[in-house]
């Protein structure tokens, strides 16, 4: 049922951008520097593209920049999480070793069937 709701919204999504794209398909020109600016620098960079792939590349743009603050921002969790899981590893390792130390059987043949396998 989610997975049904999670397709229709997308659909929905995907025909209010593609109209959003259809009504914004005029041309438009975007200048690096005010055009004062451009021939006191004798610098004029300047693109024609549609209105639609300038709003797409803001949207596009704004996703990446928050999304790699995001994963700078909690990279101090992820550090927490890999000392502790390779501390996990080896207190299970300890532990194992010290069941095999203590609880051999009577029967050596016993004893290598229970050995716990090696990680």
């Amino acid at each position: 049922m989610i997975r049904l709701l999670r397709y229709v919204i997308l659909a929905i999504v995907a025909v209010l951008l593609m109209v959003f794209a259809s009504a914004n398909r005029g041309m438009v020109t975007l200048h690096l520097l005010p055009d004062d600016l451009a021939t006191l620098f004798r610098f004029d960079w300047q693109i024609d593209a549609p209105a639609f792939m300038l709003v797409f590349f803001g949207i596009v743009l704004g996703l990446l920049v928050g999304y790699t603050l995001e994963w700078l921002r909690e990279h101090k969790h992820r550090r927490v999480a890999s000392t502790k899981t390779r501390a996990v590893t080896r207190l299970e390792r300890e532990l194992a070793a010290m069941k095999d130390q203590t609880s051999l059987p009577a029967d050596d043949v016993l004893a290598l069937l229970e050995r716990p396998k090696a990680r």
